[in-house]
C-alpha cells in the first residue's frame, strides 16, 4: 500500500475512517528521517490492513504542535482513534515489524475499558 501524505485537510478524516493508522512525523532536513523513509515504505507493502501515513512537520507545523512533536522522526500509532504508541527515533526494520505486529494484537475493547476506568478514577 502506498504511503499517504497527511495535511490539516485530511488528517482527522484519515484517523476517523481507518482502524489502524501509523503516522511518521518527519522533515526533509532530518537525516534520520531520510534514512528511515525506505524502511517505512518497505514495511508498508506488507501490512495491507494498516494505513501508513506521513506528516511533514515543516509544512504542517500545526499538526506537529497539536501532538507535541519535539523530536523527529516520531512514530505514532492509532488504533480505533486511540493513540496506542508514540515514540521519537527511527527503528530498525525488524523492530518496526515487531511493533506493528504487537500493535495489531492489542485487544482494543480492553484498552478502551482501561481508558474509561482511568477517566472515572480521575473524575
Amino acid at each position: 500500500m502506498a504511503v499517504v501524505e497527511l495535511a490539516t485537510s485530511n488528517f482527522e478524516q484519515t484517523i476517523q475512517d481507518n482502524d489502524f493508522v501509523i503516522v511518521d512525523f518527519w522533515a526533509p532536513w532530518c537525516g534520520p528521517c531520510r534514512s528511515f523513509a525506505p524502511v517505512y515504505e518497505k514495511v508498508s507493502q506488507d501490512f495491507d490492513e494498516v494505513i501508513f501515513a506521513k506528516v511533514n512537520t515543516e509544512e504542517h507545523q500545526e499538526i506537529a504542535a497539536h501532538f507535541q512533536i519535539r523530536s523527529i522522526p516520531t512514530l505514532m500509532i492509532f488504533r480505533e482513534q486511540v493513540i496506542i504508541f508514540s515514540q521519537a527515533g527511527a527503528l530498525p526494520e525488524g523492530s518496526f515489524r515487531d511493533l506493528l505486529a504487537k500493535a495489531g494484537e492489542l485487544d482494543m475493547v480492553d484498552v478502551k475499558r482501561q481508558i474509561a476506568e482511568q477517566a472515572a478514577n480521575q473524575a
